[in-house]
């Protein structure tokens, strides 16, 4: 069932400034989700962060002043709660969706139904209705002047297939697909659509998530890589294409680490200039 918890304040400064734009980011109890929300009320968002866990988003908003929204956003009845809870509450004007994840790294022809089935629920299924419940209120939003955002945090597993990686790379292109055929649809309209897709983040849950819990082969994804990149980077980048002049879209922005060149190329080890001892 679920819950909605009461914002605990809204940024203060300039009345003039763009504090009082509102976003949905999900994912947001964890990781890029809640660097996310830490990041755009930094800079004035007022922000509604929806996640299954309850207990992190009440402490998060009461950190950060951000609204809480507990829910399960592959539940097609708790997306229509959450999109009838925000159009009580107010206009809406942009939606980040950052919730999804991985599970497993079985060879396709090991792979699990119920792996695979849950990647395409959590990361393409529940990102087409929430955003299909919640166009309508950012149609309405940018019809009051400015502009509206879509933006879908992919990953670079949607754009480069690698071994154990097939289920999750199947479900990250379907997703990719969707801010891809959106951009056209709703060509004309002042509603931007963005996709970031971030290559290695080294996060406290999805490694462990994607491995079973298994905490040691969860800290050897990121073993000897040099500066890694971390939530608070894709954050900051989410806040920037979500804050740049509304004339301006990102239409896709890849992020890696400088020691990744590619999903199977990665440096483990120091970087240094080729010749030097």
């Amino acid at each position: 069932m679920a819950t909605s918890i009461s914002t605990a304040g809204s940024i203060s400064g300039d009345p003039a400034a763009e504090q009082h734009r509102r976003a949905v980011v999900t994912g947001a109890s964890t990781g890029i989700g809640e660097a996310t929300v830490r990041a755009l009320r930094a800079t004035g968002w007022d922000i509604v962060g929806v996640a299954r866990r309850e207990d992190r988003l009440q402490a998060l908003a009461a950190e950060t002043g951000s609204t809480a929204y507990a829910a399960d956003l592959t539940d097609s009845e708790q997306i229509a709660g959450l999109a009838a809870h925000l159009a009580e509450t107010g206009p809406l004007h942009a939606v980040v969706h950052v919730a999804g994840g991985a599970r497993g790294t079985e060879r396709v022809e090991d792979g699990s139904a119920e792996k695979w089935r849950w990647m395409f629920e959590a990361n393409v299924l529940a990102v087409q209705q929430l955003t299909a419940a919640l166009l309508p209120q950012l149609r309405a939003a940018a019809a009051g002047g400015g502009h509206a955002d879509l933006l879908f945090l992919t990953s670079t597993a949607a754009r480069q297939g690698y071994p154990g990686g097939s289920g999750y790379n199947a479900a990250k292109a379907a997703e990719s697909m969707i801010p891809q055929v959106l951009r056209q649809e709703l060509n004309g309209e002042p509603i931007r659509v963005t996709e970031i897709a971030p290559g290695l983040v080294h996060t406290e849950e999805f490694a462990l998530r994607r491995l079973g819990g298994d905490e040691v082969a969860a800290e050897a994804v990121y073993a000897g890589v040099e500066a890694p990149l971390v939530a608070e980077d894709v954050a900051d980048l989410i806040a920037y294409a979500l804050n740049a002049p509304g004339h301006v879209n990102l239409d896709l922005v890849v992020i890696r680490p400088v020691a990744q060149a590619a999903a199977h190329l990665l440096a483990r080890g120091p970087l240094r200039p080729r010749g030097e001892d």
